[in-house]
């Protein structure tokens, strides 16, 4: 459904970031992509989703394909029209504007008012608490539901695509597996596909369906999201257990890019 093909992004035409990454996202699954803080999984997600250049970002190298049509040259607004949109770490929804108001501007590819009224249901079906607070202003919702509203904005173009890019970020846990139980629900209820850039592997992994582990601007691990929850070394430099199970302390894994097998 959708893939990056052996891609590089290069920043200000000198800083090169992703180096021949390569990602295959199928339909109705949730597959997830794991890595430390600057490994380029948030620049993964802006090059699928055409916002890269408004960072002075460009993929200078391979492509991106959605259902076999190249989308690494077309602009956000076409990207988000033909059914991929991203949720941008950090949550960022209108703060001045209620939360039924933000559920209207995510409708904004959608042509008929009868159908923005229909999504504005569906995300309060998925979201009853966004519901209750429909009239309040946005800025003043808590942490997690403004995550939510987030989510519910992205479903409001009726997306086949969702990328997530880190909704855990800054939430309780309660919360977070609430929201991560509500996407599991979007991907078996409405076969939504989800891409999801998350450092709370041992989650990430809980939820997906496949997953892919990026160090440096490449790709070093991919597999079946149970597989490398028992692997190894995913165990030990992602969820900080050793082979016996027993949780690692910092001075043991400091250290660790040294033992790496995939390094």
């Amino acid at each position: 459904m959708l893939s990056l093909n052996n891609i590089e992004v290069v920043y200000d035409n000198v800083i090169l970031v992703l180096k021949g990454v390569s990602i295959a996202v199928e339909a109705g699954k949730i597959t997830t992509l794991l890595g430390a803080n600057g490994a380029g999984k948030t620049t993964t997600l802006k090059a699928i989703s055409g916002v890269l250049r408004t960072e002075r970002g460009e993929v200078t190298k391979g492509n991106i394909e959605f259902d076999g049509k190249r989308i690494d040259g077309m602009r956000p607004f076409d990207i988000a029209k033909i059914g991929l949109v991203q949720v941008f770490e950090g949550r960022r929804v209108f703060e001045h504007l209620t939360t039924e108001e933000n559920l209207i501007a995510g409708g904004h590819v959608v042509a008929q008012a009868s159908k923005v009224r229909e999504g504005i249901e569906r995300v309060y079906s998925y979201f009853p608490r966004l519901k209750e607070r429909r009239t309040q202003q946005s800025g003043y919702l808590s942490g997690g539901e403004q995550q939510m509203l987030a989510i519910g904005r992205a479903l409001m173009s009726s997306p086949r695509i969702i990328l997530l890019d880190e909704p855990s970020l800054g939430l309780a846990p309660m919360l977070t597996e609430e929201i991560f139980g509500i996407v599991q629900q979007l991907r078996d209820k409405e076969k939504l596909t989800v891409l999801l850039v998350e450092q709370n592997a041992t989650l990430a992994l809980e939820v997906a369906d496949h997953g892919y582990v990026m160090e440096n601007g490449r790709i070093v691990l991919e597999g079946d999201a149970e597989k490398l929850r028992q692997n190894s070394d995913i165990k030990e430099f992602y969820l900080g257990l050793n082979e016996v199970g027993t949780r690692k302390s910092y001075r043991d894994v400091k250290h660790y890019k040294r033992r790496k097998r995939w390094l």
